[in-house]
Formats: C-alpha cells, sequence, structure tokens
C-alpha cells in the first residue's frame, strides 16, 4: 500500500486554499517528497506528518514552481540539523537549477556539513529499488528538457495458500516465510515441500503514476496503464485546449481521455489554475472518466491493488 499526501495542488502560483505543487508518498517506512514548490516546508508542518525520514526528494522538472520551496526547506535543516543526509534525484537540467539555487545564493553555507546534499541525476528507468517496491522515472513532454514522471510499483507476489499449507502439515513460523520467499522445505517426516504447492498465482503489486506537468499522453499511456491511481495534472479545461497546447499542459479532458485509454483504477487530479472552479475542472473529467476526483491541499490517499480510499479530507 502507498499513502498519498498532497501539500500542494496549484498550478504556477499559489491561491487562498491552494499551495504549489508538492506530495509525499509513503510505502511502510519510506517516505519521499515528489516536487518542492514554494512554502511547502509550512504545508509540511500544517500536515502534521513532520520531516522525519524525507530524505529523498523526487523532482518532476525544473520550473521555479516545483523547485523554489527547496531554498527555505534546507534552511530550516541548516537550523535544525534534523536529517544527516538528503538525496535529491532530477532531471540534468533541473538539478543545475537547484544546486544554484541552494549553494549560489548560499541558502546552504558552503563550509556547512551537517546535511550532505547528494545530487542524483535521473535517467528512464528504475531508480530506487526496495526489497518489496521500486519507482522508476519516465520523461514527460513539457517546456525544457529532462522532464520526468514517477511510477511507484509494488513487487508482484503469489499468495500463500494457508489450507494448502495446513493439508500438508507445514508449521507456522520459518517454513512458511521460506516457502513465501520462493524456497523449498523440508518437514520433520523427510518430506519436500516445494512453493509452487502452496503458492497462488501471481499478482501484480499496487501501482500509483504521477506524471508531473506534461502537454501529452501518447508517450505516457504505458506507464499509466492499469494504475491504481494515476496522478497527473489538470492546468487547463477544454474551452482553452489551444493555450493548454501553447504551455504544454493538459486540459482536465485530455487527463481523464488518459486515464480511460490506461485502464486505471482512480483519476487524481492537480496543479490546478486559479481561473476555474473546481467543480468545472471535476465534472469535466467525470464526463469521460467517472472515477476522477481534483485532489485539494492536506487530502490523504490510500492507494491499494484495486482500492484508493480517501482517508483524509481537507
Amino acid at each position: 500500500m502507498f499513502e498519498l499526501i498532497f501539500l500542494g495542488t496549484s498550478a504556477s502560483a499559489p491561491s487562498v486554499r491552494r499551495g504549489l505543487s508538492a506530495q509525499v508518498i509513503k510505502h511502510d517506512e519510506h517516505r519521499f517528497l515528489l516536487d518542492c514548490g514554494e512554502g511547502t516546508q509550512r504545508q509540511i508542518l500544517r500536515s502534521g506528518i513532520g520531516f522525519r525520514g524525507l530524505s529523498r526528494i523526487l523532482i518532476t522538472h525544473g520550473h521555479l514552481d516545483h523547485i523554489l520551496g527547496l531554498a527555505g526547506l534546507f534552511s530550516t535543516f541548516t537550523r535544525w540539523e534534523t536529517m544527516e543526509q538528503v538525496e535529491i534525484f532530477a532531471g540534468g537540467w533541473a538539478l543545475e537549477r537547484i544546486h544554484a539555487l541552494l549553494y549560489d545564493v548560499r541558502v546552504i553555507p558552503k563550509k556547512f556539513t551537517a546535511v550532505e546534499v547528494k545530487f542524483t541525476e535521473v535517467q528512464p528507468g528504475t531508480i530506487i529499488q526496495e526489497e518489496d517496491f521500486s519507482i522508476e522515472a519516465f520523461p514527460v513532454t513539457h517546456r525544457g528538457p529532462d522532464c520526468y514522471g514517477y511510477l511507484f510499483e509494488e513487487r508482484a507476489r503469489r499468495p500463500f495458500l494457508v489450507e494448502k499449507a495446513e493439508a500438508l502439515s507445514v508449521p507456522a513460523g520459518p517454513a512458511r516465510r521460506d516457502l513465501v520467499n520462493g524456497k523449498s522445505i523440508t518437514l520433520e517426516d523427510g518430506r519436500e515441500v516445494k512453493p509452487d504447492e502452496v503458492l497462488g498465482e501471481e499478482t501484480p503489486g499496487t501501482k500509483l503514476v504521477h506524471t508531473g506537468d506534461t502537454g501529452r499522453t501518447d508517450n505516457i499511456l504505458e506507464y499509466a496503464r492499469h494504475a491504481d491511481a494515476l496522478v497527473t495534472e489538470a492546468t487547463y479545461i477544454e474551452e482553452e485546449a489551444e493555450m493548454a497546447k501553447d504551455f504544454h499542459h493538459l486540459t482536465a479532458q485530455q487527463a481523464a481521455d488518459l486515464a480511460k485509454k490506461a485502464e486505471v483504477n482512480k483519476l487524481i487530479l492537480t496543479h490546478i489554475s486559479r481561473r476555474y472552479r473546481e467543480r468545472d475542472v471535476r465534472d469535466e473529467a467525470r464526463a469521460v472518466f467517472p472515477n476522477s476526483i481534483v485532489a485539494r491541499d492536506f487530502d490523504v490517499f490510500q492507494v491499494k491493488r484495486g482500492e484508493v480510499k480517501k482517508v483524509v479530507e481537507s
């Protein structure tokens, strides 16, 4: 299961109710900050999640409304000494801008060593591999180079069939754990039990896709396919589709069309312009893909295989 916490959902500039782009994605003890618009550290405090464990930051692209909050965040880190190392993942152009933001304006003093900042340049493919989930970066088309979306996916699993294990007298404990991990075991009476005897058919793990800002959907369709939750932008509505095209953004209708073609479970729209009412964005999307929702700051979603549940509503 992934938990998705929206800290900022506005496009380009903040509004009274919406901060700039930032989300936290959690999986068990792992926590990732995805984008860091201006004011993100205050949103983190308001959300109650705190800074602990936010040592890996994923940036979709280098536009200021997605990175300016890093200055304030690291300024706080240098004073509170709450983090020993922070790793920033981003495309090359974004990393150049972030490095200039943090060091050229001396947000982080050059002699300051309490926080080690590691810059990791993103390339298409798997960028983080944990025991039970992975994060893959995929290229998206927006203004400027090196723009990426991120695919979070749990490892596929074969369910343990308790009734079959009991029929074979497999004791609870390490023996069952070994079978789940693909190892054959030998029982006290000398019988060998193989994993295939007690494991079901492989089932895919939970899949969460965040596209970041993008002006096209055809090149990301395969990454989004069968996602449990697809998070994407809806900066415009269809009556201003030409403007969306000019600025390489999506309309709510285009986002919904992507969700429909990709056969996702839930579409969550973010990066909402102040020029529209929320219900206009929502209604345009639902006309194409009914299971659409517009995220608000501080909304929290639990994303499981086949189920997306809002657990905190702003």
